[in-house]
């Protein structure tokens, strides 16, 4: 199993639009196969973060869930209304060790 974090810088003061658009993005991942999706948000470092974390079952999950979701054109739409709020972006995938 693993675990995808998906890191945002956002621009600041755009925190709480962001988030509120994330809560309507979280079906994007659950619709595609994501077994658990966590909003996270910065309590300290650097300010105006916000983390998704999402678990598939493994790489070969993740990738078909990323071609079934980054396919569509209704991500494409909802996607393009998150890319002005976001300074930088990393992603990291972790293996579930326990």
């Amino acid at each position: 199993m693993i675990v995808v974090r998906n890191r945002f810088q956002l621009s600041f003061g755009k925190a709480k639009e962001a988030l509120a658009l994330w809560k309507e993005g979280m079906q994007f991942a659950e619709q595609a196969g994501a077994r658990s999706v966590r909003m996270l948000t910065d309590v300290t470092g650097p300010s105006y973060v916000l983390e998704l974390e999402f678990t598939y079952d493994g790489l070969a999950a993740f990738e078909e869930a990323g071609q079934k979701v980054f396919g569509s054109s209704d991500w494409q739409a909802w996607y393009q209304k998150f890319v002005p709020l976001v300074q930088s972006g990393e992603r990291t995938i972790l293996t579930i060790v326990e």
